[in-house]
C-alpha cells in the first residue's frame, strides 16, 4: 500500500499547475476588484475602494445595464433555439443505419471548429457584396437582398445567434441521443401497440423521461451562452453600437480597451457569482440523476 507522502509527491505537479494556472488568477483578481486601478495611469493596483466597484456597475453604468439586457436576448434565443434543433435533430437521428451512423459522425465537425474562426466564417457568408449566406437569403427572400447584416443591431443579434447555435447544436444533439438510447423501447413500444399516436408515444413517453437530460442540456448552454466571447468578438465585435454587447464581451472592453482593471475585475465576478449558481444547479441535477 502506497503512503500519503508519496500521493501527494505524485499529486504536487498537477496541483501546482492548477494552483499556478487557476487558484492564484481567481483569488488575485477577486482582490482587484475591490481596487482601483487604471493600467494605463499606473502598473500597480491603487487604492482599495470596498465595494464601490460593483455599487456603480449595478447602480451607475448604463452600459452595464444595457449588457445584461443583451445578455439575456442573447441567452434566450440561443438557449431555446440550441434545444429545439437538438431534440429535433437528435429524434431524426434515433434510429439504425448507415446513413443516420454517418450523419452522427459528421456532427462533431461543428463543435470542433474554434469558435473565433465560426465567427470570421460567418461574417463572410454575410457579407452583403461576396457572402454566400447573404446571397441565398437574398434570392429566397427578396426584400432583404443587398441587406447589410452587420450594419443592423437586431440582424447582427440574430447572426450571433446562428452562428453559436451552429456551433453548440450539434453535440447537445449528441448528448439528446445519448438520453433517447437510454429510454426503454418496452415502454415506447407498449404505447404504439395500445393505439398511440407517434406525437401521443413521444408527449407522454418519451418526453418525460428525457426531461432530466434536456435539463442538464439547458443549464449546460446557458453556461457557454453567458461565456461567449471569441464568435460574437470575430463576428460583430459587440455591434453595431452596443447591440451584441454582452457581459463577457463588456469585460473584456473595460479591462482591454479602457484598461480599467479593477472595474473589469468586478464585472467580471458579478458573471462569475451567475456561472457558479448555474454549476451549482448543473452538479445537482447530475447528482440527482446518478442516483
Amino acid at each position: 500500500m502506497k503512503s500519503w507522502p508519496t500521493h501527494w509527491v505524485l499529486l504536487a505537479p498537477a496541483l501546482l499547475f492548477v494552483g499556478a494556472m487557476a487558484l492564484f488568477p481567481l483569488g488575485y483578481s477577486l482582490i482587484l476588484s475591490f481596487r482601483q486601478w487604471k493600467l494605463a495611469r499606473s502598473s500597480t493596483a491603487g487604492d482599495f475602494v470596498g465595494l464601490s466597484n460593483y455599487i456603480n456597475l449595478l447602480t451607475d453604468d448604463p452600459d452595464f445595464l444595457e449588457a445584461v439586457r443583451v445578455t439575456g436576448i442573447f441567452i434566450t434565443a440561443d438557449v431555446l433555439l440550441t434545444l429545439a434543433v437538438a431534440l429535433g435533430g437528435a429524434l431524426l437521428l434515433h434510429r439504425a443505419g448507415r446513413l443516420n451512423s454517418l450523419a452522427r459522425t459528421l456532427l462533431i465537425l461543428p463543435f470542433v471548429m474554434s469558435p473565433a474562426l465560426i465567427g470570421i466564417s460567418f461574417r463572410f457568408f454575410l457579407n452583403a457584396e461576396y457572402g454566400v449566406l447573404a446571397h441565398v437569403i437574398g434570392v429566397l427572400v427578396p426584400p432583404m437582398k443587398d441587406t447589410v447584416w452587420l450594419a443592423d443591431g437586431r440582424l447582427s443579434m440574430v447572426a450571433i445567434v446562428v452562428a453559436d447555435v451552429w456551433h453548440w447544436a450539434p453535440y447537445m444533439t449528441l448528448v439528446m441521443l445519448g438520453g433517447l438510447a437510454s429510454i426503454p423501447a418496452e415502454t415506447q413500444e407498449a404505447a404504439r401497440v395500445d393505439g398511440a399516436s407517434g406525437w401521443a408515444v413521444f408527449r407522454d413517453i418519451t418526453w418525460p423521461q428525457l426531461l432530466p437530460v434536456v435539463s442538464v442540456v439547458l443549464v449546460l448552454k446557458t453556461v457557454f451562452a453567458l461565456k461567449a466571447f471569441d464568435t460574437l468578438y470575430t463576428l460583430t465585435n459587440g455591434g453595431p453600437g452596443n447591440s451584441t454587447k454582452t457581459l463577457a464581451y463588456f469585460v473584456y472592453e473595460q479591462g482591454f480597451n479602457y484598461y480599467d482593471m479593477g472595474y473589469a475585475a468586478a464585472a467580471a465576478y458579478l458573471l462569475t457569482a451567475v456561472l457558479l449558481v448555474l454549476a451549482g444547479f448543473y452538479l445537482r441535477l447530475v447528482f440527482a440523476k446518478a442516483r
